[in-house]
């Protein structure tokens, strides 16, 4: 609801109408997403860019786009889709990591090349995941090592791939649920439920460094990507 407060600086008085927040989560959260930015530009020197997927919906398709255009200018990228609440857009985001860039525009009048495709990634990309990735948060790792996008690092992924609908309401209000969409992945089969994605390198980030400073799982990720643009260095603008 808006609200009104009363500013005093050096004796003069003013009034203004705000709209507070419901709650801060949006903004630790996204506090959270700057934090993890800079840690991968700091720790790769700026070679690498970051971005996270919190959720496979729209709200997650929306916070990928945020960081996308910043990370994929950089040599590599980190997709972080740690704590992946699930959704039905793994298929979007995945097309969206695997576009490389091809080639460069350069017009008239402008300083700047263009890579091509927009928003493409110039070299390797890493996605880290853990134990809270789930359902559609599950399939998006394994669909990146059914592709060999890249390695998957972290811990094993929660396991629920089977869908539900709510389809039908009760006479007091309530729902109920039906598990209805089964899911077959390529070298998987149908195991992925109640057993999670294996990542290719795994790395447990333990309670003791959730409230440090040092990020285990990002660490790995760093280092298999600046070792992958040593044996192939990510896309340049050409000379003119």
């Amino acid at each position: 609801k808006p609200v009104e407060l009363t500013l005093s600086r050096e004796g003069e008085t003013r009034r203004v109408a705000v709209v507070p927040l419901p709650d801060e989560q949006a903004l630790r959260y996204q506090d959270w997403v700057r934090s993890r930015r800079e840690y991968v530009a700091e720790k790769s020197g700026g070679r690498l860019g970051y971005l996270h997927v919190p959720d496979m919906q729209a709200p997650g398709w929306a916070q990928l786009h945020r960081d996308l255009r910043t990370a994929s200018a950089a040599e590599g990228v980190i997709a972080d889709v740690r704590y992946n609440r699930g959704g039905h857009t793994s298929q979007l985001v995945i097309e969206r990591l695997s576009s490389r860039v091809i080639a460069w525009t350069h017009a008239r009048q402008y300083e700047q090349m263009v890579a091509d495709p927009d928003r493409a990634r110039r070299g390797p990309v890493a996605f880290v995941a853990n134990e809270f990735s789930g359902s559609d948060g599950d399939i998006v790792n394994a669909r990146a090592q059914a592709l060999g996008l890249g390695p998957v690092i972290g811990a094993r992924t929660w396991g629920g791939v089977v869908g539900i609908d709510s389809r039908y309401e009760l006479v007091d209000g309530t729902r109920v649920t039906q598990p209805r969409y089964g899911y077959w992945l390529q070298g998987k089969g149908w195991g992925v439920e109640n057993h999670g994605v294996d990542p290719d390198i795994e790395v447990i980030h333990d309670p003791a460094d959730l409230f440090s400073d040092a990020d285990p799982q990002l660490d790995r990720a760093i280092a298999e990507l600046l070792a992958a643009l040593e044996a192939s260095p990510a896309s340049a603008k050409p000379e003119l």
